[in-house]
Order: C-alpha cells, then sequence, then structure tokens
C-alpha cells in the first residue's frame, strides 16, 4: 500500500515529462543505452496511451511445457492454441479478445496477426485482450526475441511456471528479477499442480514465494491451477476479470516502465547527487574565483597595465601643469598607456569632457557609455601575449575550478563539469585583452586641477615674459643712450625684474608641487585601476570558466530531481 501511495503522489503525466526531460540533460553525458531506453519509453507510453484505454492486454508467458497454451484455451473457452509438452508449439503470439471493438489499432500496434474474437463467455472480462506468447526458453530465436517484444509493451504480465522448472535461472533472472518495479502488473501461475501431492503443492507454492521475494517481487499474487481438473482456473479468471475492470492496468504498466528506465539512468548516479552538486556549486564562490582571477590578471598583463597608468598620469601631469618652457620636451617621450594602446577610445582622442576630478570610477562608468558602446568600438591592445609561465598558471586554475566543482561528483558527471569550466579557455586571451581594454578607457581622464594649473603656468610664463621684454626695453634704451626712463618698484626691486624673475620662480615652484601632487595622484590612479582590471577580469573569468561549469552543475541537480519525480 505505501508503494501504491508513493506512486499516486506523482502524476503519470509529471513522471513522464519528468523522464523525457532527464533523458535530454543525461544525453552524452550517461549510458547511451540507458538514455534511449528512457526515450522508448516515453515514445511507447505516448503511443499506448493514444490507442484504446479501454482494453487491458495480458500476456501468458512461460517455459516450454509449462502448460500456458492450455491455460489460454481454458480461459478462452476456445481450442485457438495448440498444445504440446515437450517441444514449443506456439511460434507466434496469438490473441483472444473479448469485446474486440476498437481494439484493432491496439493489436497493430503490438504487431498481433492472430486474432479471435470470443463470445458467449463471461461478461466481466470485457475488454480483455489475451495473448498466448511463444516460449521464453524457445530453441529458436524468433521466438525468443517475439516474448522479448511483447513483454516489454503488453499492460499485464502471466507468467506460467511449472513444479519441474518454477525455479529455473533463465526465467528468474532474464526476466523475473529485472521486472522488480512491475510487480503491480505482474501475476504468477504455477500449473500442473495435478502432478504433485497436496503436501508438495504446499511446499512448491512456499518455495516458489521465497524466490519471488528474493527478485523483489514480494506482493504479486500466486495462483495454483491445473487444467486438467479445473483447479485455479476460477481463481485466475477472477484475477484477470478484476483488473480488466479496473481500466487502469495500462497506467500502471507504463509507471512500471517509467520507474525502470529512471533506475537504468540513475545507476551512474548515487544517492544525494543533488545535494553533491549544490555543495560543489558553493564551491564556485571566491574561494574559487580569486585565485582563477589573479592568474587571469597575471595572463591578461595587468600588472603592466597598472605601472602604466602610473607612468602615464605623471607624464600627462608634467605636459599639462609643467613649466611651460621645458614641458614640450615631453611631447619627445611616448607616453605609456598610448604605447600600450590603452587609455583611450579608438582615435587616439583622450576622453576629457565629463572627466571626474580624480579619475575615479565615475570616469570610468562614464567611459563605458550606455549599453557597453565604448566594449564594442575599443580595439586590441599592444600588451605583449603571456609568458608560457603566465599561460600555465592561468590553464592551471582553469583545471582546479574544473576540479574543485566536480569533487565528489560520480563519473561521467565529473568529466561534464571539467569540461565545461574549460569549453570555453580558447576565448579567455581574446576576452580578457578586451576586458583590459574596455575597463582602461578611463585611465587617461585629466583631473580637473591640471586646467586649473596650466592657466597659472601661463600666466606665470606670460608674467616672466613681460618682465623679460620690459628689461630687454630698458637695456636697449640704456644702450643708445636715451634718458632713462622712470621704473616702479616693489619695494627696492624694479617691478620687470619682479615679473621676470618671480614668473620664472613661480613657474618652476609650481610645476615641482604639480609633479608631487601628480605622483600621489599615480598611486591613488593605479591602485583604482587595479581594482578595475581586477573587476573586469573577475566579470571574464567568472563568465568563462565559473559560469559554465555553474550551469553544468545546475543542469546535474535538476536531472536529480527529475530523476526523483520519475521514480516516483
Amino acid at each position: 500500500m505505501k508503494v501504491l501511495r508513493r506512486t499516486s503522489a506523482v502524476s503519470l503525466d509529471d513522471r513522464l515529462a519528468a523522464l523525457a526531460e532527464a533523458a535530454e540533460l543525461a544525453e552524452g553525458r550517461l549510458d547511451a543505452e540507458a538514455v534511449a531506453q528512457a526515450r522508448t519509453v516515453v515514445s511507447r507510453a505516448g503511443t499506448r496511451r493514444s490507442l484504446s484505454v479501454d482494453h487491458t492486454v495480458v500476456a501468458l508467458a512461460g517455459a516450454t511445457g509449462s502448460g500456458k497454451s492450455s491455460l489460454f484455451n481454458a480461459l478462452s473457452g476456445t481450442t485457438l492454441a495448440r498444445v504440446g509438452v515437450t517441444r514449443p508449439t506456439t511460434s507466434t503470439a496469438q490473441a483472444a479478445m473479448w469485446e474486440p471493438e476498437g481494439a484493432g489499432p491496439l493489436l497493430d500496434w503490438l504487431e498481433i496477426p492472430r486474432r479471435h474474437s470470443v463470445d458467449g463467455v463471461d461478461g466481466m472480462l470485457s475488454g480483455l485482450i489475451l495473448l498466448d506468447l511463444p516460449d521464453h526458453d524457445s530453441i529458436e530465436l524468433a521466438h525468443r526475441l517475439e516474448v522479448d517484444r511483447l513483454v516489454a509493451v503488453v499492460d499485464l504480465l502471466v507468467w506460467v511456471l511449472d513444479p519441474q522448472k518454477y525455479a529455473d535461472a533463465a526465467v528468474h533472472e532474464r526476466y523475473l528479477r529485472p521486472l522488480s518495479r512491475h510487480r503491480d502488473v505482474m501475476v504468477v501461475v504455477l500449473n500442473q499442480l495435478d502432478r504433485l501431492t497436496p503436501a508438495a503443492v504446499d511446499r512448491c507454492l512456499g518455495d516458489l514465494r521465497r524466490l519471488l521475494d528474493e527478485d523483489g517481487l514480494s506482493g504479486v499474487p500466486i495462483v495454483g491451477t491445473s487444467v486438467p481438473k479445473n483447479i485455479g482456473v476460477a481463481d485466475l479468471r477472477s484475477t484477470l476479470a478484476k483488473r480488466v475492470a479496473d481500466r487502469r492496468t495500462w497506467a500502471a504498466r507504463l509507471a512500471a516502465d517509467v520507474g525502470t528506465a529512471a533506475d537504468a539512468l540513475a545507476e551512474a548516479s548515487p544517492n544525494g547527487l543533488e545535494k553533491r552538486a549544490g555543495d560543489a556549486e558553493k564551491a564556485l564562490s571566491d574561494e574559487l574565483a580569486r585565485p582563477l582571477t589573479a592568474a587571469l590578471t597575471e595572463a591578461a598583463g595587468v600588472p603592466l597595465v597598472v605601472e602604466a597608468v602610473a607612468k602615464a598620469h605623471k607624464h600627462r601631469s608634467i605636459a599639462a601643469t609643467g613649466w611651460p618652457v621645458t614641458r614640450w620636451m615631453r611631447r619627445f617621450r611616448p607616453d605609456p598607456l598610448r604605447r600600450l594602446r590603452l587609455g583611450v577610445p579608438p582615435g587616439g582622442t583622450p576622453v576629457i569632457a565629463g572627466a571626474r576630478g580624480d579619475g575615479g570610477a565615475g570616469g570610468d562608468r562614464g567611459a563605458r557609455g550606455e549599453g557597453g558602446a565604448v566594449a564594442a568600438s575599443v580595439g586590441r591592445t599592444s600588451l605583449p601575449p603571456a609568458t608560457a609561465v603566465q599561460r600555465s598558471r592561468m590553464e592551471l586554475a582553469v583545471r582546479d575550478v574544473g576540479s574543485a566543482a566536480s569533487a565528489g561528483l560520480p563519473e561521467p558527471w565529473a568529466a561534464a563539469v571539467r569540461q565545461a569550466a574549460r569549453s570555453k579557455a580558447d576565448e579567455l586571451a581574446e576576452r580578457l585583452d578586451r576586458a583590459v581594454s574596455v575597463t582602461s578607457v578611463g585611465a587617461g581622464r585629466r583631473p580637473r586641477w591640471w586646467r586649473v594649473a596650466g592657466l597659472l603656468q601661463w600666466m606665470l610664463f606670460v608674467a616672466m615674459v613681460a618682465g623679460i621684454g620690459w628689461l630687454s626695453g630698458l637695456f636697449v634704451l640704456d644702450y643708445l643712450r636715451f634718458p632713462e626712463l622712470p621704473t616702479p618698484t616693489l619695494g627696492t626691486v624694479p617691478w620687470p625684474t619682479v615679473l621676470f624673475a618671480g614668473g620664472a620662480f613661480a613657474g618652476l615652484l609650481i610645476a615641482l608641487l604639480c609633479r608631487v601632487v601628480a605622483a600621489l595622484g599615480a598611486r591613488r590612479r593605479a591602485r583604482k585601476a587595479r581594482r578595475a582590471l581586477w573587476a573586469g577580469v573577475d566579470e571574464v573569468g567568472r563568465e568563462l570558466v565559473l559560469e559554465p561549469a555553474r550551469e553544468e552543475l545546475a543542469r546535474v541537480r535538476r536531472f536529480a530531481g527529475l530523476l526523483t519525480t520519475a521514480r516516483g
């Protein structure tokens, strides 16, 4: 009863849908035969449900000499089946039909050419289609294949055993034990009881019950029969009548098939698979992301870029705030970022408008633009390719992610997770280069104080030039012996001298102070660039390494959950 309640907790439709999706998820990861079996069950279930559900197909199966053909005749009240003792007399399956209307398509699907309508018998069997199968131990291969084919599709199986061969390993190992899931759609008949004494009958029935229990078929009804003495035939007919009247035996058979197919998929998936996958997915956190990102940043040349950001900041600061007399010489020095094709969008013009004074993260976001416009337009950098050591560290970090994510998972799921972690490894180099290029666009932004300092420098430069011109004029007048013109003074120092000396000294002093401030800003900007580049590289690592592994683990968890549903 517990089994029935557990089965009814999940509808057949839900179990079939779960099995179909589980087979889809297991494609290429589990045994191909088990996946094909699951798909066959789903397909067969759809076909069986589309045919007559008012008919119940019951098959009599047994070994040579078990008396199943005699039992077939006794149940149908006919002499349709030929009766033999030592050799197979049933070469192809034949059907006896109670209420044949509507059974044609079902029998066509079952490929049963020999069909007989039974009239004038017990109306309680209305809707029964009784099949007499060939012997499962026949010397003819075609007979055995026919039995295997029909045993896999009929609604109810009646195994007819005889006292001599009821313990034969062939029937138990080949059929009964593998069909342990089908206990609800199975009846076992111990035939030819007339050959035994009453005490022997009891012993044989008890031993048969023990064997069935060992096969996992506890609870399967056992009916003792003897056709010549008409023993148990009525009981068997009554048992079949109850199953036929239920009209749901076909659904029970399909549910058992679903369970068997799900069990086959579960053989490579141990208990607790869903929890193991969940634990592995949790491992794909900062614990694994950080060493992966560290290896990727080395391979992407982030330290070189960070150094270039600091040097470029100093270089550009001197060019913008240095003493105008000497700053022009900076033009002959290469810009560290431009040399790497970093820090500016395509076209080579630094982004100035809208830049934050500190060149911080806000400016970087502005450089990215809406919808990642900059990301779509930046070109490749001129960073040197990763060294062999850096590539080796990167590959090792990717493998470590796969190994850690697959720890505790059974093969081949573990192999699938490891493969997923490195499935996009070929894209890493290009994506890392693009991430560095995009992230560094904001690195060339000019602080606002550069403009103020540069304007002040030019004002001082103008003052110095004015002082030089004034002094030069006074020198010319004196040289030509013109009368000396009155010259204003600042205290005792003439204004021309103040303008010349003061402009030069103040310009040099401001240039020196700006260098100090630029050095501090370079360190700050380098730290921010390091954080931004780390975040950009981390995003690439998560997208190309961690996320594929996480998706595969989610696939494993989904598969495990679907198996639980499919198994009822």
